[in-house]
């Protein structure tokens, strides 16, 4: 029996409250707090340039091209960076940054919601209750997604990773929508494909075919797959978005191009750890647990389930394309984490793609059907809540064993601040209500209450905490780049050693040379300074720039081969300083260092060099 639509009415209004939610979860208060170190700044740093260079072919940050991913995050930042009055609405850079990563995520959650009240996979309520379940079921598969912590993390970050994420997810929804719909509107998914390739690149493609294959195998439908998809036109239409970038770029920056974006970033970090980034076979299993914290339970249930048909046992029977959803979200989460278990490096990051199929999952496993199996589950996931709950009422007990040397008195600020004592009510809450509305409403309506107190969380809990990181974190390196901002001699040289900060090089405007702490960075930064040449940084000898601005962390400062350089201190913020030093004192600390046997090497490749 073909499932029934909600009517249009029913449709709009909901999706204007799930509108609400996502842009209270994730707009909300963006432009709050500062960029986050380390990767963020570098993303914000090169949608700005664009912006104001008006080049909008390859990323730059730093004085250095920047090809780890394809222009379409930067693109999205720099639109917004082009609006004027940046210093009086954008003081922060968040606001530009951080908004494609919001809005993909508010996206998402309208795409998911949309799809469940068009087609409501449950079709055996009561007449006078199939709608309102329907309602219940689209909304809190929406909230399964966006309350997940890997969600609220990333939909707030200045990264691609939830960009990409929200246009491979819009993509797959669109797909299965066409398959739905006997083929009706089958080049939209394509589109959307072809962006998400403009995101992170080819990966897009590969989960999205692996995804169909699965699907198709198990429906036991490629043919009739094939057919609505239509998979060489619609690849076709993703070529014909996202080819001409990657075309234009190879071709203005040649073999370098090649070689790090294809042979580092994707095809190196797919059979070879890169960056230390090396985890067991295990650990997107572990990561699918904690990134639907604390439904889990229910996201195994709907897994199985999925796989089954909407029953246990495999596999399980073919079913109509239009109550199909929970099979195509089982097999879109197995294509990802099949996929990236495969790969040799892993991130937590890796895993968003998956978390709109675990909405899907987590909201479909209350269906009707396999009583016990959801009261276990759903009892497990209470549980969990609770035990959560207990974890943040326990805080004066763990949180002064964190260990944060950029930030030594973050234990003591989050226990005066009484955030965690409000996420463990939160928690609490959030059990006590789905116990009870599981027993007086019904499945769906005890998953929604186990879910929206948890909402409360963003405003109470993370954004707070988020503000106070941001302060004790982000702030020094702030008044560094504004104190060097204002006392920069022209054409200065600037560094940073020991911590290397990004937002330094955001907010002060200027190249910096980054080095680590161990005394190869003194003797690099002696070289760099008279070798090195970057847009917007020359060489240059100790004559004609006899000083430069040196930002170093408290515990490097206090290294054998810093000390003696009898600097300048011209600001102090938290751990760091900033000193204005002599570069023949510098010259001479190096040649000592050479001499002991301490060889430069910042002219090694290094595929991530900023």
């Amino acid at each position: 029996m073909p499932s029934r639509s909600v009517t249009p009415a029913v449709r709009r209004r909901v999706l204007g409250l799930t509108l609400l939610l996502g842009l209270g979860l994730f707009v909300w208060q963006l432009g709050s707090s500062g960029l986050v170190d380390e990767t963020p700044p570098l993303f914000a740093a090169s949608a700005r340039a664009m912006a104001e260079s008006g080049d909008w072919l390859i990323p730059r940050v730093n004085g250095l091209p920047r090809y780890d991913k394809p222009p379409l995050v930067y693109w999205a930042m720099g639109l917004v960076y082009a609006l004027p009055g940046q210093e009086q609405w954008n003081p922060l850079g968040t606001w530009a940054a951080r908004l494609p990563s919001a809005l993909a995520s508010v996206a998402v959650m309208l795409a998911l919601v949309q799809t469940l009240l068009r087609w409501p996979q449950a079709t055996d309520h009561g007449q006078d209750r199939w709608q309102p379940r329907a309602v219940v079921t689209a909304l809190t598969a929406a909230l399964a997604f966006a309350l997940s912590p890997l969600v609220l993390l990333w939909g707030r970050i200045a990264v691609s990773d939830a960009l990409f994420s929200g246009c491979l997810s819009l993509a797959l929804l669109l797909c299965w929508h066409s398959y739905a719909a006997a083929g009706g509107g089958w080049w939209r998914g394509w589109v959307l494909l072809g962006l998400a390739v403009l995101a992170k690149g080819p990966v897009a493609i590969l989960l999205l075919g692996l995804t169909l294959l699965l699907f198709g195998a198990l429906q036991a439908d490629l043919g009739r797959l094939w057919t609505r998809l239509r998979p060489p036109v619609g690849l076709a239409i993703t070529a014909g978005i996202s080819l001409p970038w990657y075309g234009l770029a190879l071709a203005v920056e040649g073999e370098p191009f090649w070689r790090s974006f294809f042979g580092y970033h994707n095809l190196q970090r797919f059979t070879a750890v890169v960056n230390n980034h090396q985890q067991p076979w295990w650990f997107f299993a572990v990561v699918l647990l904690l990134a639907s914290l604390p439904w889990s339970p229910l996201l195994l249930l709907g897994l199985i389930r999925g796989i089954g048909g909407g029953r246990f046992g495999f596999p399980g029977p073919p079913l109509p394309p239009a109550l199909s959803l929970q099979r195509f979200a089982a097999c879109w989460l197995l294509a990802v984490l099949l996929f990236f278990t495969a790969a040799a490096t892993k991130l937590p990051s890796y895993w968003l793609p998956a978390t709109p199929a675990a909405g899907l999952l987590i909201a479909l496993a209350a269906r009707p059907g396999g009583g016990r199996p959801w009261r276990l589950a759903f009892g497990l996931s209470l549980v969990l809540a609770l035990l959560l709950a207990l974890v943040f009422a326990a805080a004066p007990w763990w949180v002064p064993g964190i260990v944060t040397p950029e930030m030594p008195t973050l234990p003591a600020q989050l226990l005066a601040s009484r955030r965690l004592a409000l996420a463990a009510g939160c928690y609490g809450l959030a059990a006590v209500a789905a116990g009870l509305a599981w027993r007086s409403r019904g499945r769906s309506e005890g998953l929604l209450a186990l879910q929206l107190p948890l909402v409360l969380f963003v405003p109470l809990v993370l954004l707070p905490v988020g503000e106070l990181g941001d302060g004790l974190r982000g702030a020094p390196v702030r008044q560094m780049a504004a104190t060097v901002r204002q006392d920069r001699h022209s054409q200065e040289p600037l560094a940073m050693v020991g911590m290397l900060k990004p937002s330094l090089h955001y907010y002060a405007r200027q190249v910096v040379i980054f080095e680590g702490a161990p005394a190869t960075g003194l003797v690099n930064l002696a070289d760099r300074l008279g070798a090195e040449r970057r847009a917007g940084q020359s060489p240059s000898t100790v004559q004609q720039q006899p000083t430069l601005l040196l930002v170093i962390d408290a515990g490097t400062a206090q290294q054998p081969y810093w000390q003696g350089l009898e600097p300048e201190l011209l600001d102090s913020a938290g751990i760091y300083r900033l000193w204005r030093l002599d570069r023949s004192r510098l010259e001479r600390r190096a040649a000592a260092l050479k001499a002991a046997g301490v060889r430069p090497d910042w002219r090694d490749p290094r595929p991530e060099r900023y």
